[in-house]
């Protein structure tokens, strides 16, 4: 089994970037932690980050043919892009959306996800293990 990661914009500053709101775990501790999953679930699994939505729509499409599953954390991309959510519908890759913080307890803009109809089901609120528990169940929903 072959699943691709995709952390969206601004992911690549965390522990940097608003540690009240996002902790002051890493990406690259993120990435560290999926791959200790992936390889004790016997999963192959891919981690990209991009800050543009370009990006990150071509590499959905491109899953097709790469990939059984995706994990995605598409940022403020999330509320804001029809781009990716089409990508994920034409890709019909299994996709699970996730979150380090419960985005319906922030700011009202930030409480509608334009990709959850989409995806297989969204994680949110559980920092790091948000990711965590999202592999896994794209892990479950295949076998």
């Amino acid at each position: 089994m072959n699943i691709l990661c995709l952390h969206g914009p601004n992911l690549n500053m965390l522990g940097l970037r608003e540690p009240a709101i996002y902790g002051t775990v890493t990406m690259e501790e993120i990435n560290q932690a999926l791959q200790q999953e992936a390889t004790a679930g016997q999963v192959i699994l891919e981690c990209k980050q991009s800050n543009h939505e370009g990006e990150l729509v071509g590499w959905i499409h491109d899953a097709r043919q790469k990939f059984d599953g995706i994990l995605l954390n598409a940022g403020a991309l999330t509320h804001t892009s029809i781009a990716l959510r089409d990508a994920i519908s034409a890709a019909g890759v299994p996709t699970v959306e996730v979150h380090l913080s419960n985005i319906h307890a922030r700011e009202s803009f930030r409480h509608h996800s334009m990709i959850a109809a989409v995806c297989l089901g969204q994680i949110a609120g559980f920092g790091k293990q948000s990711y965590l528990l999202g592999l896994k169940a794209l892990i479950a929903s295949a076998r």
